[in-house]
């Protein structure tokens, strides 16, 4: 229409914007979820701390942070920084923004989520809680599985970031677990084993 408003006009330009972005993001996930499935991903593992880890992540979500009012606090950061683990650094920046990221969308404004680190001689562990919206029982149990949305899911989730993240963590001799209350938060827990 030529003769639209130039507020409506930007509205949608605003609303094609994010659109684009989300089918982007969406191409993006699964074609790196396809090459996982076919073994066409070579890992270029090096010693690494939990704590660069995360400190990446939480730099890439920081933009959905800033828009929820979302802090993310850090415990025991020396711990973290002294945890080191043997995995590709890249993916595994991956893995924890898209946990991360999950974490932030689920929980409410003005809210925060704590990040704490553990280490023992069997493995290194991450563990991410939000306080958000939590899930039930049955979510929990599927909540890695490609494409399932579970009740709380927000409209524009696509249901393969925490497929992803698991896939990835898996690679890199790792495991996750999940703990969740509805309107009580999530827990997630990284543990990556480690070797002799």
């Amino acid at each position: 229409n030529p003769n639209m408003d130039l507020n409506t006009r930007n509205d949608f330009l605003k609303s094609i914007s994010r659109e684009i972005t989300n089918i982007n993001s969406f191409v993006q996930v699964l074609l790196k979820l396809s090459k996982f499935d076919v073994n066409a991903i070579k890992f270029d593992r090096e010693k690494v701390s939990l704590w660069n880890i995360v400190k990446e992540a939480e730099q890439k979500i920081s933009v959905i942070c800033d828009l929820k009012n979302v802090e993310i606090i850090n415990k025991n950061i020396d711990l973290a920084k002294k945890s080191k683990i043997v995995c590709d650094y890249k993916w595994q920046v991956e893995a924890i923004t898209n946990i991360l990221k999950n974490c932030v969308e689920y929980s409410s404004n003005n809210t925060k989520i704590i990040v704490s680190y553990e280490n023992n001689p069997i493995y290194s562990e991450i563990n991410i809680q939000d306080f958000g919206v939590g899930m039930d029982e049955n979510d929990v149990k599927h909540i890695f599985e490609r494409f399932y949305k579970g009740k709380n899911s927000n409209t524009e989730s696509i249901g393969i970031g925490m497929a992803l993240a698991k896939t990835i963590i898996e690679k890199d001799n790792g495991y996750i677990l999940v703990e969740s209350k509805i309107n009580k938060g999530t827990k997630f827990s990284i543990r990556y084993l480690k070797t002799s």
